[in-house]
């Protein structure tokens, strides 16, 4: 099994760069793990025209060994192109550590360190890697906000953004000094800068048909709004609201769980968007039918049972227990399990993404509520399967496909769904 290369842009001191990126893949029973580049030098271009003019014509580099090299020069410009999610900005980190330790702020900086951490490794930057040893924030970014939290959490974030304010020069030195930005053959950049251009003209084009037909659509949306106002006003008097229903009103969700061996029913909430699941001590208290659930629910001890924090608990406990509790589940909170190993195998056009995105969104809720975190640690895109998820799920036509075999991400994917049903208790 080999990792596909990435495009990958770094902001760096000296202007935004782009460059190849290859994640750790096994090779004869070795890990590894390059970016583009020859002996001492990290190559990179200022643009995706230097870059395929230079993958086209120059074969001594690092990544001319890798099992998927052969690809790469046969990509168009447009798919040389780093999508958003591969673009680093390293200069901006000291503005990111700045601001308050959100989840997006947390995220985007936990994916700067990665990559950095990466380039680190495999330019062997032991100053880089003495600057991110520093701080123990450094090493928790990838668990989100939770670590950042409490009083604790304050200061863990606080000794974080020093150190990026005192030393972070010291990274984009030691990265600065090893990048180099080859020559590349004149006649071929020529060609690829002209594949550039055409694109961006097509995509400027694409973007002003769009706006003008926004454009008009917002003046007809205008010109026949003043003749349905006042006929909607008068609808909207008429009719009646219909009600939320018991379960959006209590903020708590009926679940379905179909596994290869059973269906299984139980509850999930999110408080401070944080999920919370029926049951405790990291164990999912589920039942075989609805009913089932209902008459359980009537009869849970508090202290089995996370979900009696929740401040509309005691609604639902009311309800089992007079036999009024109607359980329905809704879609979107069916989550299949069984099949989805069997079509990871297959590759990214057997998989359906509806499917697999509800099923990652249940492994992680879960993991994330038993404070474990392997399925967080699988699913980064560094790791081969997290790579074949993310493909499956954010499909980019510029991002290069995994390619087969898928027996690494099937099993790893294998592993997830039963440490999962694992959790998974039956009541007694």
């Amino acid at each position: 099994m080999s990792q596909d290369i990435v495009s990958i842009e770094l902001g760096l001191p000296q202007g935004d760069l782009v460059t190849l990126w290859a994640p750790r893949w096994r090779e004869d029973g070795e890990e590894w793990e390059a970016f583009l580049g020859h002996e001492d030098d990290l190559y990179a271009f200022p643009d995706a025209a230097h870059l395929a003019a230079f993958v086209r014509t120059t074969a001594e580099h690092d990544l001319a060994d890798h099992p998927a090299w052969d690809v790469v020069p046969e990509l168009s410009v447009p798919e040389l192109l780093p999508d958003d999610e591969h673009s680093y900005d390293l200069v901006g980190v000291p503005e990111l550590a700045a601001e308050e330790p959100d989840t997006w702020t947390i995220g985007e900086l936990a994916d700067i360190i990665s990559i950095v951490r990466s380039l680190a490794d495999v330019c062997e930057l032991d100053e880089v890697h003495e600057v991110l040893n520093s701080a123990a924030g450094f090493a928790v970014l990838e668990q989100g906000t939770f670590p950042f939290s409490g009083r604790e959490g304050e200061k863990l974030w606080t000794d974080l953004a020093e150190t990026i304010s005192q030393r972070w020069d010291e990274v984009l030195d030691a990265i600065d000094e090893v990048v180099y930005v080859p020559e590349v053959d004149k006649a071929t950049l020529d060609e690829t800068t002209d594949e550039l251009a055409a694109y961006q003209a097509e995509s400027e084009e694409a973007e002003d048909a769009l706006a003008t037909e926004d454009a008009e659509d917002i003046d007809s949306d205008t010109a026949e709004t003043s003749d349905t106002e006042e006929s909607e006003e008068d609808t909207a008097a008429e009719e009646e609201e219909e009600p939320v229903g018991f379960w959006a009103e209590v903020g708590i969700d009926p679940i379905k769980i179909i596994t290869a061996e059973a269906e299984y029913y139980t509850l999930r909430c999110y408080l401070d968007d944080e999920p919370i699941f029926l049951g405790s001590d990291g164990k999912i208290t589920v039942t075989k039918s609805a009913r089932a659930l209902a008459k359980y629910l009537a009869t849970v001890p508090a202290g089995d049972n996370d979900l009696a924090e929740v401040s509309t608990w005691d609604e639902v406990a009311t309800k089992a227990t007079d036999g009024s509790l109607d359980i329905e589940v809704e879609t979107d909170n069916t989550y299949v399990l069984n099949g989805l190993a069997d079509d990871l195998g297959e590759g990214p056009d057997a998989v359906d993404p509806v499917q697999l995105d509800l099923a990652v969104e249940l492994l992680t809720d879960a993991a994330d509520w038993a404070d474990d975190k392997r399925v967080t640690e699988a699913l980064a895109q560094s790791e081969s399967l997290g790579w074949l998820v993310s493909f499956v799920l954010r499909p980019d036509p510029t991002r290069m496909r995994p390619s087969a075999p898928f027996d690494k991400e099937q099993t790893a994917w294998q592993r997830l769904v039963e440490s999962f049903e694992n959790r998974l208790s039956l009541p007694s």
